[in-house]
């Protein structure tokens, strides 16, 4: 008979052995029912109950996904990583976002410190620079081939491409339009449903709708030059082609918005808005995309991304998009832009990290991404097959932002805050100094060829 006392240790030797034994085991692959609510589709929440095999110990990761904050924006991206968190369990993202002045600062502090994002949102315009900082590592082509890119992407997004690599991929693109409020139209006896479609008729549109009440102020502006807005990518981008000049050489290495009399007008007839028209300023009603909002605008230039603002801010304003008016060359041209996505070096300083980067940053480029982007932010898709959708052309707000991306230039920038800045100081010295037009513009087109010369000599 065994004793009492050899039989506990016989039993404390099958507790250690089952241990070890536990120990060393493969992970038991195990079968859980999962109730998610995500919204699958873009209109429609919809209760999900899918059965997923996970490792019993599954190892999950988190990323940190950072953009600058604009309401609908945010908005998209939160529902996207819902739906990303669905599909990928094991994937956690935080979403992490800033004010739009402070966001590049951010950046650059925590981005050389191995912090911050692993997956970061930038303009196409600051990609010189956030590469040359080492924000970035270049997209891994085995993952994003430029071939792929290049044949199923926009056009526009060629613009992100910098010493022969891409570094970035869009979710969105977009173009600017012209808005006008139709109540206004009405009341000052204008067609409602008929826009200026040429500058010569966008000028006395806006004469005729700028109302000022009994002491001389404004009470309607016709237009208002919003130069910190979108005013100067329709000056360099638009106005100068539509009087016959363009903007940049083709190498990029040359600012010629001087180089002809085409120049000079352009930014004469736009100055004349403020100097002379007197329709309006951006110095009142908090700015002139305030002023829209508010009903006290008439005439707008803007971009797509407005739409989803104006469903949240104005959701009662009347008004319509049309395409850009054209100018004395008859040239339609627009505009065109995008943010975009890149992998930081703190997504590459872990094999799991960047695996889990690469996989969040393909899920937020599909067309299904797209869709909801464009319900939700009212920019438009950047994959050309889902752009070129009849449904979105024929979409009365949309619609006119589509069928310009044909004619959409996208602006090669060095330093897109200093370029934008350089017309800004111009625009103000005219104004407010009484600087001679031609003379303020040659001012900033020495600004920035310099900014040019010195990015080339070492490029």
């Amino acid at each position: 008979m065994i004793s009492k006392k050899t039989l506990m240790a016989i039993l404390g030797l099958l507790v250690v052995a089952s241990v070890v034994l536990s120990a060393c085991a493969t992970p038991e692959v195990v079968e859980k029912v999962v109730t998610k609510e995500v919204e699958k589709v873009v209109k429609e929440t919809v209760v999900v109950k899918e059965t997923v095999e996970v490792p019993a110990e599954a190892e999950e990761i988190t990323i940190e996904y950072w953009q600058y904050f604009y309401d609908a924006r945010v908005d998209a991206m939160n529902r996207l990583i819902q739906q990303f968190e669905a599909e990928n369990p094991g994937i956690h993202v935080i979403h992490t976002n800033f004010p739009y002045a402070d966001y590049r600062d951010k950046i650059a502090a925590s981005v050389p410190a191995g912090v911050g994002p692993d997956v970061a949102t930038l303009y196409y315009g600051w990609m010189p620079l956030w590469v040359d900082s080492g924000y970035l590592i270049p997209l891994p082509e085995d993952e994003f081939p430029p071939s792929m890119i290049e044949s199923e992407f926009s056009p526009l997004v060629q613009a992100g491409k910098f010493e022969g690599k891409y570094w970035a991929i869009p979710t969105a693109v977009r173009t600017l339009a012209l808005f006008w409020n139709k109540d206004l139209f009405t009341a000052a006896g204008l067609d409602p449903e008929k826009p200026p479609t040429t500058l010569d008729e966008f000028v006395e549109y806006a004469k005729q709708l700028t109302k000022l009440d009994a002491n001389g102020d404004y009470e309607i502006m016709g237009y208002a030059v919003e130069m910190t807005g979108q005013a100067h990518h329709w000056y360099r981008e638009v106005l100068t082609r539509q009087f016959g000049q363009v903007p940049q050489s083709e190498d990029h290495r040359q600012i010629l918005w001087n180089a002809s009399e085409g120049g000079y007008e352009a930014w004469e007839w736009l100055v004349k808005f403020e100097t002379e028209h007197k329709t309006g300023t951006n110095d009142l009603f908090d700015g002139a995309t305030q002023a829209f909002y508010q009903g006290r605008l008439a005439l707008h230039i803007d971009g797509s991304f407005r739409l989803g603002s104006i469903d949240a801010n104005a959701p009662d304003l009347s008004f319509g998009v049309a395409p850009l008016p054209v100018g004395p060359t008859g040239e339609r041209a627009t505009f065109g832009s995008f943010w975009t996505h890149g992998l930081t070096q703190k997504a590459a300083s872990d094999p799991k990290r960047m695996e889990a980067a690469v996989k969040f940053l393909k899920f937020i480029t599909t067309d299904e991404a797209m869709a909801l982007w464009v319900d939700k932010v009212g920019e438009l898709p950047a994959r050309l097959e889902a752009a070129s959708d009849p449904e979105l052309l024929a979409d009365p707000k949309l619609g006119a932002f589509a069928e310009q991306l044909p004619n959409a230039y996208a602006t090669f920038f060095v330093n897109e805050s200093d370029d934008r800045q350089a017309l800004i100081d111009a625009f103000d010295a005219v104004r407010l100094a009484g600087e001679d037009p031609r003379t303020a513009l040659d001012e900033a087109v020495e600004k920035v060829q310099t900014m040019f010369d010195e990015f080339w000599a070492t490029h």
